[in-house]
């Protein structure tokens, strides 16, 4: 919409001129025709000064058809579509460190190692304690076998002698070993698991000490040294940040509590960075968290937009202004905002400019202003001052969506090209 403005001249008044006595003949008519002379001229200039007073210049604009968008706007950081911290479950002396900062990566690669020694220590330990729980489980066996058959032996002889040989203690005894005998193999056996799981435990921390990258990315940050010692006692340390892949970013923005019910997932949005401030990156609306912060007593949600960074232009942390387009309407009959902020003086408030004498005298013609329309209650029912004639005209309109420029006009006596009053430039000048 034409942001021009011209001004009119809202009403006028009329001077009307009178004709003067003829001169008398005798004086003291003479005197008395010049006093009437200088009251009436008194008038004519006083009457003119009062017309030209109601002479009022008025700034307006056109209404126009175009297009109009609805933006909402909102701040946030660029970070990568997926970032790993890498860390470490075991506490050493990091021997090597492998990659630096930007390095690319791919699963699997080694990123750090540390010192070994003590872990390999640890399994050698652990690997001897299980071989000799696998020969107690030998040993067990023997004991079970052993006196598997001693008993055995007693039960034949005891049934030959009709359970007269052995004794009854001897062969309790015999019964009570066996019984020994099978109770220690398989403690033999918990053992050798036991073992077995240490051994396995043992494995798993030396092989935690070389770290493998879990992604194929780049590498973002490095907090490590070789020869630094790595204390991961109660928290694991983070001695990598991976990004998965930096093609494909996303933009993380917070959404104001009143412009939340606008966004939603699909609509696009477009933003810059400081880094860039001739340029417009284009982005996404993927989520619309539901989840709210709250800074400063202002509560907002965040939105997350998905970021094309093929030339990988935008890095993780920076910050970005983003106008989400929320709605859009094209062809529409548009007016300029200011034109619905515009009041026309009410008669009240005439009289009061006027001042005493004002308020004695009749007013000139054609001066009477015009009533104001009751506005509807509803949110979306305004009222403007259009000049038709050179004269202010209340129209009653239903507005649509605005953009804090100008606004839709769903219906109402509006055309293309009307001018609507948005100012009093002056009064009485």
């Amino acid at each position: 919409m034409k942001a021009d403005s011209s001004l009119d001249t809202c009403s006028a008044g009329n001077i009307k001129t009178m004709k003067l006595f003829k001169k008398p003949d005798h004086p003291r008519r003479w005197i008395v025709a010049a006093i009437s002379m200088a009251v009436i001229t008194a008038g004519i200039i006083f009457w003119a000064k009062l017309t030209k007073s109601d002479s009022v210049q008025c700034k307006t604009q056109n209404a126009s058809r175009g297009d109009i968008t609805v933006i909402v706007t909102a701040t946030g950081t660029v970070k990568p579509t997926k970032t790993v911290d890498v860390g470490s479950e075991l506490s050493g002396i990091l021997k090597s460190v492998e990659v630096n900062y930007n390095d690319k990566v791919k699963i699997g690669q080694v990123l750090a190692t540390i010192d070994p020694t003590r872990y390999e220590a640890q399994v050698t330990q652990s690997k001897a304690a299980l071989d000799s729980a696998k020969a107690r489980i030998l040993q067990a066996k023997a004991t079970v076998s052993e006196t598997r058959s001693k008993l055995e032996k007693y039960e034949h002889v005891r049934k030959l002698s009709n359970n007269k040989v052995p004794s009854k203690s001897e062969f309790d005894a015999a019964q009570a070993a066996f019984e020994r005998a099978k109770a220690d193999e398989s403690s033999a056996i918990a053992a050798q698991a036991q073992a077995q799981a240490s051994l396995d435990a043992y494995q798993t921390d030396l092989s935690k000490a070389v770290i493998y990258s879990p992604i194929n990315g780049i590498v973002l940050t490095r907090s490590i040294e070789p020869g630094q010692t790595v204390a991961a006692s109660f928290t694991t340390p983070v001695l990598f940040t991976l990004a998965e892949d930096l093609t494909q970013m996303e933009l993380h923005v917070d959404v104001d509590e009143a412009d939340i019910g606008q966004v939603k997932e699909g609509q696009e949005a477009t933003f810059s960075v400081d880094a860039y401030p001739n340029r417009e990156f284009k982005a996404q609306i993927i989520q619309t968290r539901y989840g709210s912060k709250t800074v400063d007593g202002v509560v907002t949600y965040e939105t997350v937009l998905k970021v094309d960074n093929s030339d990988l232009s935008l890095r993780p942390g920076m910050t970005a202004t983003a106008d989400i387009v929320v709605q859009k309407v094209q062809n529409a009959m548009l007016i300029p905002n200011p034109a619905l902020r515009f009041t026309m003086p009410t008669e009240s408030q005439s009289k009061s400019s006027r001042g005493l004498v004002g308020a004695l005298l009749p007013r000139p013609p054609g001066s009477e202003p015009k009533k104001r329309e009751n506005t509807n209650d509803k949110k979306n029912q305004k009222q403007v001052w259009a000049l038709k004639e050179r004269q202010p005209v209340a129209v009653s309109i239903t507005t649509g969506v605005e953009n804090g420029v100008v606004t839709e006009v769903l219906s109402g006596d509006i055309t293309e090209a009307m001018p609507l009053i948005i100012e009093r430039v002056s009064e009485g000048k």
